[in-house]
């Protein structure tokens, strides 16, 4: 059975018991303060499991996209190494918000597997939870009792709270939980060992397939268990690893799933999976980082040197490694493959074809910025090996090596190895110890229960429509971290805050209390469908109802600049074309980001019409047209552009201004002449096939212009107040070129000097006529001369070294086109191995090269080694 059938079987099944099939929602996570990825298939319906929100339908199943390759759930190191742990995944799913229970899931579970998928109900074990006294939790004897209709009792097992009872954080929803395993091996190792001895064991053939979650509890700050008011259901089932049980292969990647992308690695690398242990492990690692790169570049998050890119960025730069050490790939290749995942899960998952072409791009940039990274690596650990006393190279500089430039401990020993020396492991352990730590310490928190003061089923925004209400404090919770001390978090029966989210970033202003008491809201967010305010105290009367109130100035910036971004998003595809794609934005008060997918640099002409079609739009003085609550596809219909990579739900909310409209849920100003102005002040790309535009408006672009006029008048009188100072400057760049005309040819005529005083000091080694000396010219001039001598003196062999400052050095080297020929001298060989002494590199021809370094204090020992080359 093809992995398209088996995911289409898995969602036609519980079409027919009535559950609604929904899309993936995106792997990479914008608006959740508590994840940077979709973790686990119920990521996506916390706030339904938590009440902060209801489906329209209380039965649901999916095949949502999954990464985890940080926090508890952290596979990565498994990854390549095994044969069923994956980054990213498939997890099929069924949930029951309110609704079926315990009953229901182990049924249609069994069903499916031994009825629709045909698996033999003889290779397969379940597993329930054994309770734990520590919680104060029994056996879940329910669920042992359902499944002694479907499966004997010597199958079904008890698990202990690690395997069998599944949490979605340290606090909230939780419940006990029943695993299904499946036993894939040979009837021959069947009988040597049982397979019920081997489940939970970490064995390759007997896995885990499908996890059915009995959410009954709530787990409290303190640790305790409370029964939650409504049970829900929350299955998971790894599609992988499913596939690999229906299509009768011991491995995740022998499933279709894979084996186009294994193909088509071994094609480009010329290399044979299956043969050599090494050189499979690379592969498998690469076919699985290129899935999870791909899916979270498609989903709208690049790789960056921060947060979830920065994730992002250390999976692909784990493939390009694998590749490099043992599949001897020195070059990008890693981004060919998006072709073919695209053509083999396009279907399933349209974004992927759609964004093809830049995630093809982007990968193939970020695989040349690392190999180039991987090969300053190299020269640093040759330099680190050279320094060494003994065998064994310092933990700390390897360790070194691994923070500042992402080399990896096992490349750096793989290298070592070959040059015969070890890596003390214990000091780099230390030392990757110790940053953990640190990075432990910098993001540690303390998250109370909330304090529940009115039950209230919906926390209303009406921040749209007014910046001030008056508001009842419902509930509240403590939050202490190491960067922002103690911080409270209070939600209200109704709130004008807009809470972050849109690439818009949250409201800040003030509660009153009656007695006149203020208390400052430092920011706005969302998490799990409630909005959440942040300040540094409570209330002293909880009770009381307060005045909140939004800064009208932050919110009245904030909007300007987020309806200039639409405008902006117009004018770049009425002027560069529709191929433009808004990829993300960042709207604050003080300016406007806007990153979106174009082919090359934007030119001035092109930034000059830009701006001037935004300003036009803002001349005409558009109304705001707003439509809220209607639904999705009718706005779709209606002309509505949807964003990348966003979530929206069912009714979605469109802002009209003119000829765009978007589908929005940020503040916008009334009519485009609010916004007063627009101006970029840059241009530039982000990754391969991304621009970025920042931009200000309104109240930045007065500044902005005061600014230009202050420098210009600095400018006038330093001129001593020209009539044109434009032409006063091109008379100074004139002179300047002058200048610098007359210090050429006065360093051409010291060369000329100096030519004489060096053929002097030439030395005949071995019929070379040889010289390594350091000059004082500049490198225009140190070239000149020694062409010129080269001509003038046959089997030259040059080193000039020269110090321009006191953390600059180079070295050039010449040689006679006959000696460089015919006896193999070479140049770049020269200047390469010697440029490590002056701390850098370089290369050239064989017959002329130079090297650039920061160490000037290498110069006398590179001097001193250059006739090592013709001796």
């Amino acid at each position: 059975m093809k992995s398209q059938d088996i995911r289409a079987k898995f969602l036609e099944f519980f079409k027919s018991k009535q559950h609604d099939i929904v899309p993936s929602a995106p792997m990479v996570l914008k608006n959740d303060p508590t994840l940077m990825f979709t973790n686990s298939g119920m990521a996506p319906f916390k706030e339904y499991f938590l009440g902060n929100a209801t489906p329209k339908n209380n039965r649901i199943a999916d095949s949502q996209k999954c990464l985890r390759v940080s926090g508890k759930h952290n596979d990565l190191e498994e990854v390549g190494y095994d044969t069923y742990h994956h980054t990213m995944f498939e997890m099929l799913g069924n949930w029951s918000f309110g609704d079926y229970f315990k009953k229901e899931a182990i049924a249609w579970a069994w069903e499916l597997l031994t009825e629709v998928y045909k698996i033999d109900k003889d290779i397969l074990y379940v597993t329930v939870f054994e309770g734990d006294e520590n919680d104060g939790t029994k056996m879940d004897q329910e669920a042992y009792d359902i499944w002694k209709e479907y499966i004997s009792e010597d199958r079904i097992l008890m698990g202990n709270k690690k395997d069998n009872f599944w949490e979605m954080g340290e606090q909230g929803p939780c419940g006990p939980c029943s695993e299904i395993h499946v036993d894939i091996r040979s009837a021959k190792e069947k009988a040597k060992i049982d397979g019920k001895s081997l489940v939970n064991e970490d064995h390759p053939q007997v896995v885990e397939i499908w996890n059915l979650v009995f959410m009954q509890y709530n787990r409290k700050a303190d640790g305790s268990l409370v029964e939650l008011p409504a049970k829900h259901i929350d299955t998971g089932m790894g599609f992988e690893r499913l596939c690999m049980v229906l299509q009768g292969v011991q491995s995740n990647y022998d499933t279709d799933v894979f084996t186009p992308l294994i193909r088509e690695i071994e094609t480009i690398t010329g290399t044979d999976y299956g043969k050599d242990e090494k050189i499979d492990i690379a592969i498998r690692v690469i076919a699985d980082h290129v899935r999870a790169v791909a899916f979270a570049i498609a989903d709208g998050q690049l790789p960056s040197n921060n947060g979830a890119g920065y994730v992002i960025r250390r999976i692909l730069r784990r493939a390009v490694r694998y590749a490099f050490t043992f599949l001897n790939k020195k070059e990008p290749f890693i981004y060919k493959l998006a072709e073919t995942l695209a053509h083999q899960m396009g279907d399933a998952f349209p974004e992927i074809r759609k964004q093809s072409n830049l995630v093809s791009n982007v990968i193939k940039e970020e695989e040349s910025s690392f190999l180039r990274t991987l090969d300053q690596g190299l020269l640093l650990l040759d330099q680190v090996i050279e320094t060494t006393n003994g065998k064994v190279v310092s933990g700390k500089r390897a360790f070194e090596l691994y923070d500042t430039y992402g080399f990896p401990l096992d490349l750096t020993q793989l290298i070592a190895r070959e040059k015969g020396y070890e890596i003390n492991e214990e000091e780099f352990n230390a030392g990757m110890k110790a940053q953990k730590e640190r990075s432990r310490a910098a993001s540690a928190s303390e998250t109370g229960d909330w304090v529940i003061l009115i039950e209230d089923d919906v926390e209303e925004f009406i921040g749209y429509d007014m910046l001030t209400a008056n508001v009842r404090l419902t509930r509240y919770r403590k939050v202490t971290t190491k960067k922002d001390g103690d911080q409270y978090q209070l939600v209200f029966n109704m709130t004008p805050f807009y809470p972050e989210g849109g690439g818009q970033v949250g409201d800040k202003g003030h509660i009153e209390s009656p007695n006149g008491d203020i208390i400052h809201v430092l920011d706005t967010k969302k998490e799990n469908n409630v909005i959440i305010h942040y300040t540094k105290h409570l209330p002293k009367n909880l009770h009381e109802t307060f005045k909140a109130i939004v800064s009208g100035e932050f919110r009245r910036l904030a909007a300007s600049n987020h309806s200039a971004t639409h405008l902006l998003h117009q004018a770049l595809r009425a002027i560069l074309g529709d191929h433009v794609e808004q990829k993300g934005s960042l709207v604050n008060p003080n300016y406007l980001r806007f990153d979106f997918s174009h082919f090359s640099k934007v030119d001035k002409d092109q930034l000059e019409a830009v701006e001037e079609f935004v300003n036009a739009r803002i001349r005409e003085n558009l109304p705001l047209q707003e439509q809220r609550n209607i639904p999705m596809q009718k706005a779709i219909d209606e002309g509505a552009v949807a964003l990348f990579g966003e979530k929206y739900g069912d009714s979605v909310r469109t802002i009209r201004f003119g000829q765009s409209m978007e589908l929005c849920g940020g503040t916008h100003v009334q009519q485009t002449g609010d916004i007063w102005y627009f101006k970029i002040k840059s241009e530039g790309a982000v990754a391969a096939g991304i621009r970025r535009i920042e931009a200000i408006t309104n109240v930045a672009v007065g500044d902005y212009f005061e600014d230009v006029e202050r420098n210009y008048d600095a400018v006038k009188q330093l001129l001593k107040n020209p009539k044109d100072v434009s032409k006063s400057v091109s008379s100074l760049q004139d002179e300047n070129a002058a200048l610098k005309k007359q210090i050429e040819q006065l360093l051409k005529d010291k060369a000329k000097n100096m030519k004489g005083e060096l053929k002097n000091q030439l030395q005949e080694v071995n019929g070379v006529q040889f010289l390594a000396t350091k000059v004082d010219l500049d490198p225009n001039s140190i070239k000149d001369l020694m062409f010129e001598l080269g001509g003038e003196v046959n089997n030259l062999f040059l080193l000039f070294a020269t110090a321009p400052s006191e953390d600059k050095a180079m070295l050039t080297c010449y040689i006679s086109k006959d000696l460089a020929n015919e006896k193999g001298y070479d140049a770049g060989k020269v200047v390469r191995e010697l440029g490590k002494l002056i701390h850098g590199g370089g290369g050239g021809q064989n017959f002329f090269a130079t090297a650039g370094g920061k160490n000037p204090g290498g110069i006398p020992k590179a001097l001193e080694r250059a006739k090592d080359y013709i001796a």
